[in-house]
This record gives structure tokens, sequence and C-alpha cells, in this order.
């Protein structure tokens, strides 16, 4: 039975029974309601936001995550162990494969390149573990392009290995002159006294001596470049592209026995001794050239023009002679060999310097 309440009337002197309206009624209990339904809204809030009151799926949830982190730990550390074997397959790559091919080393910038543009991991970011998500991912896929040009290198490797034969053959590997036609080495590579102007000088090859009419010999497989007297200096000459990045040169011949853009193998007659262009006697100038070095003295001009003011790529250089009083007809000779040689066509002889080309000349 529910309590009744009443209250005191001052003015009648008696009690006088509450009488409490239905709707009042209503809005306490709504109102009751209302504050229970936030109340316990506002814990059920808080108790999903705290690790005692999870559902098995919000554990399940939270161990898988766990082990995919613990998995992308254990990612890197196999990451790890394949560097540091692909740094060592590099390496071998670099210094034993290439070296043995006579290829050029691929760089560290070009194996270890990056990836350019747009960002390619955002879809990566904005989880807890985003940072070890992105972080791994971008190992894995520079160690997939690292892999990949590996793997190019050691098909071109695989492709020269079946040329190996080819490339034995190619190399200059036999001496242009029979021993039994030689006399003596008359000059080896490294500096020397110039023979005309008993300057000392650096001398690019060794000079093989003989009589005139010894058979000269090809030193490797190749295809002949040059047979002519276009360097003055060397006279009759021949130059062969043995390919693989050798080249050699046979110089101050008497005769030729071979043609421009004629194949020939190691040991064919090419040509025999003379004493033609900058010679005081019968012998052969031999020179052998690996990669960029038969270009070197041509490409130091070409690089002295390009730093010069002013200068427009391919520029050349123009030599402008001034003989002095104890000039001779040798000093002469051995300036145009030198820039016949560098291959610098444009040449004057004068008396005396004008202002003009005075002022193109660089004083020291």
């Amino acid at each position: 039975m529910s309590k009744v309440k009443y209250y005191y009337d001052s003015e009648n002197l008696a009690y006088k029974r509450i009488q409490t309206r239905k709707r009042k009624k209503f809005a306490y209990v709504l109102l009751f309601l209302l504050s229970s339904a936030l109340f316990g809204f506002l814990i059920f809030l808080l108790l999903i936001n705290t690790s005692y009151f999870e559902t098995p799926k919000d554990k399940i949830q939270a161990r898988e995550i766990e082990a995919l982190a613990l998995n992308y730990k254990v990612l890197n550390k196999k990451l790890d162990l394949m560097n540091e074997v692909l740094e060592a397959i590099e390496n071998r790559d670099n210094n034993i494969y290439r070296i043995y091919f006579n290829t050029t080393p691929i760089s560290e910038e070009e194996r270890k390149a990056g990836f350019g543009g747009v960002n390619r991991y955002k879809d990566l970011q904005g989880y807890n573990n985003s940072e070890l998500m992105e972080n791994t991912t971008k190992r894995v896929d520079i160690l997939t392009k690292e892999l990949v040009i590996q793997s190019k290198s050691l098909d071109e490797i695989v492709a020269l290995a079946k040329q190996k034969e080819k490339l034995l053959a190619a190399i200059p590997a036999i001496q242009p002159v029979k021993n039994e036609d030689l006399k003596h080495m008359a000059s080896g590579y490294g500096y020397r006294s110039d023979p005309f102007t008993k300057i000392r000088k650096f001398h690019y090859g060794m000079d093989f001596t003989a009589r005139t009419g010894t058979p000269i010999y090809a030193t490797g497989d190749g295809v002949v470049y040059k047979a002519d007297a276009s360097l003055s200096g060397y006279g009759n000459h021949i130059e062969i592209n043995h390919g693989y990045g050798y080249k050699t040169l046979y110089a101050h011949l008497s005769k030729y026995k071979c043609r421009p853009g004629q194949r020939v193998k190691r040991g064919d007659i090419i040509g025999y001794v003379g004493s033609t262009g900058r010679s005081q006697a019968p012998h052969l100038h031999y020179e052998v050239f690996k990669g960029s070095e038969l270009v070197k003295r041509v490409k130091s001009v070409a690089e002295y023009c390009a730093t010069k003011p002013g200068s427009k790529p391919g520029d050349g250089l123009i030599v402008i002679i001034k003989p002095s009083k104890k000039s001779t007809y040798r000093n002469i000779v051995d300036i145009l060999d030198e820039m016949a040689i560098t291959d610098v066509p444009t040449y004057a002889i004068v008396n005396d310097f004008t202002p003009e080309e005075k002022k193109l000349i660089d004083v020291k």
C-alpha cells in the first residue's frame, strides 16, 4: 500500500491530503527514465573503452593484431638477412663477375635508387601500427627493385659467359711481332726522352724494333676500324676494334694487308713494319686501349674547351703557334703531331700575336 502524504493547512487548522497531478507524476517518471538512460549510456561508453569488459570478438581481434605486429617484426629480421645476402651477391657481381667479363660495375646509386612521385603508402597511414607497416612495405619494395636489377645483371653475366669464347679470342693477348723477327724493345710504356726533341715526354705504347717488311699480326679478333695515315705522327697506321671495350693501334707501317671494315682473327697478318711518320728507324709502335682510354686525350681537349667562358658544346680548339728564335723544325712537327693525336684540326703559325689573340691567351 502506497504512502499517503498530508500537509498542514494553517488557515483551517487541519491536515489535508496532498493531491499529486497525473501530468506532474508522468513528468517525474519520464525525467527519471531519461536520466537513467543517459547515465547508462555514459557507463556503457566508459566500459567499451576499457579492457575490462571486452567481448570475445574484441579479444580475438586484439590477439590477431598483436600476432600481426609480431609477424611484421619477424619479417623485418628476415629482410635484414636477405639484404645481407643480396649485398654479398652484389659485391661478387661488381668485383668478380663484371671484372672477369670486362663489364662496367653497377653503381650504388643505381642499385639503391628509391621511388619518386606520389605517396605509395597513404593507404597504410592512420593506424596504430602504421609506421611499422609502412617501413616494412618500403623495405620490401626496395628489396624487390634491387632483386630485379640484380636479376638483370646476372642475365647479362650469363649472356657474357656464353660469349666467353668470343671474349677470350677478342682480347689482345699475343705479341704483334714474332720473337724471331724482333731485334729488341726500343721503348716501353711511360716517360722517356723524345728521340727528336730530347725532351722528357710520355710514351703511349710499346715500340718493337724489326726489319722493314717484317709481318705484323693482329693480337686479337676484331674489325679493322682504320688503315690510313690520317695521324701524321703515326704515319701508316691501323686501328682494330676488338669489341668488349678493347682497341689496338699499330703505327709506322711500310704497307697494309687489310682494309677498313675487314674482320680479322688473332694471328692474321695485317701489315708490315716500316718507318713512316715520325720515326727514326724501322719499328712498330703498338698501343692497347681499354674502355675510354682511347679517347682520353681527345676528351681532355674538348673538356678544356668547354670550361672556357663563352664556350658552347662542340666548340673546338684553335692553336696559334708563334715560333721563337730557338724554335726548330722538329719543334713544329712535334706540336703538329700532338694536335693530330688529340684531333685539333685548326692552327695558325704567326710572327706575332694580334691584340685580339693576346686577349685569348691565359696568363698565369
